[in-house]
């Protein structure tokens, strides 16, 4: 009698390595998906509560940069139901095999690398994701038009602003959704349906072209270079998928700022509260939050922990921050721990966790003079008065100048 193998039909792989550079103070540290956001989550929390959802309950995740915290962050996966004993949410960082050194290349040569791993879930398809953007998205569905089509490689696709679609990798497509090109960053592009780095493809052909593009000296190594125009010139059947909800890359410091204030209003822009669509996240144990007698707040997301004396408006705390009386937190996004002390003044910024605004400090002006968002890095003191300009990033100790 032949022995039946354990099998998953869809092993996902989370690219969660990347450095998050124009991240600049909120990465100095720790990998882009492992940044907080929206109060009570962290970037890596929505793809994997997507995998989860979508059914997908065998996941990768790819680190190489700063991975301590992600990786304790993620940790046996229980938060997201990934805790199994076949399958569930692996930690996968690079490692020296014998033959050679062993840094992820690129995003190609990162999935390469740990062939071994889906290969011993015998999966009929991949999903390649990234760990750096904020949607809510059924892979499900996704998986099922890969089937109903019968392409090789199935590509997650937005329209953008034909004026950004030079950012990223372009499709270009037949009626049907068959792409004929894809042009990645073109200077002149030639349509504005724009690759989400959210690929399905059929395993046997992924291994292939994964192999070919390992032993190819003049290969960069990346899906959107290498892989994908490989696969395009050999004639595979390539399809687009078309997704039509909200998708944000919040690679950037104004990109990450705009979708946390997404979350606010009576009607926001991204719903984290949906409960069809639950994200899910590994929760700080912390009292309810505290909001004093005299405090103001107003259109604002406030965690567990927080205590509020002060005034808050249109702004996302995380938990355990603090808000003196006089204090004042507008149109900001202030991480764990961080206290604004009395009559201090939070503005048009980005706080990092653990940071101190000291008594009447300035930190950031008002969004309307356009002087940009103001950073503050982890685990640093604003002196007592000091102020900081719109648009300024820092990672270290200011005492004003």
């Amino acid at each position: 009698m032949k022995k039946m193998l354990r099998k998953k039909e869809c092993v996902a792989m989370l690219l969660a390595g990347g450095q998050g550079s124009r991240l600049y103070a909120l990465t100095n540290n720790i990998a882009k998906p492992a940044v907080a956001f929206g109060a009570k989550y962290r970037i890596i929390d929505f793809p994997l509560s997507n995998c989860i959802n979508s059914g997908i309950d065998t996941v990768g995740v790819l680190t190489q940069y700063e991975p301590l915290e992600l990786n304790e962050y993620i940790g046996n996966g229980q938060p997201w139901d990934l805790d199994r004993a076949f399958g569930g949410v692996h930690i996968l960082s690079p490692y020296q095999a014998k033959k050679k050194q062993s840094w992820f290349e690129g995003t190609a040569n990162a999935i390469y690398q740990n062939m071994h791993f889906m290969k011993k879930y015998n999966p009929e398809y991949i999903l390649v994701l990234s760990g750096d953007h904020i949607y809510k998205m059924n892979y499900a569905a996704m998986l099922r038009a890969h089937k109903e089509t019968g392409a090789d490689c199935t590509i997650a696709a937005i329209e953008v602003p034909l004026k950004e679609a030079s950012r990223f990798g372009i499709l270009n497509c037949n009626p049907d959704g068959s792409i004929y090109q894809f042009e990645e960053k073109p200077k002149v592009p030639k349509s504005n349906l724009a690759s989400m780095g959210i690929y399905i493809f059929t395993a046997e052909k992924l291994f292939k072209y994964l192999e070919a593009d390992d032993a190819n000296p003049d290969s960069s190594k990346d899906f959107g270079k290498d892989v994908l125009p490989a696969m395009l010139n050999a004639g595979e059947k390539m399809f687009s998928y078309r997704f039509k909800g909200y998708w944000k890359d919040v690679g950037t410091i104004s990109s990450l700022w705009e979708s946390n204030m997404d979350l606010l209003g009576e009607q926001p822009a991204f719903d984290v509260g949906d409960a069809d669509w639950k994200i899910h996240s590994r929760n700080p144990l912390a009292p309810p939050e505290y909001i004093g007698a005299e405090a103001d707040v107003q259109n604002s997301m406030v965690a567990l922990g927080c205590e509020i004396e002060g005034t808050v408006i249109h702004s996302v705390l995380a938990s355990n921050v603090v808000v003196e009386k006089g204090a004042t937190v507008r149109d900001a996004v202030l991480m764990a721990g961080t206290v604004v002390k009395t009559g201090a003044k939070v503005e048009y910024s980005i706080v990092d966790e653990n940071v101190v605004v000291g008594e009447g400090a300035v930190v950031g002006e008002s969004k309307e003079k356009g002087a940009g968002i103001a950073v503050l890095g982890r685990n640093i003191t604003i002196a007592a008065g000091a102020k900081v300009k719109g648009g300024e990033i820092l990672d270290k100790d200011y005492k004003g100048e």
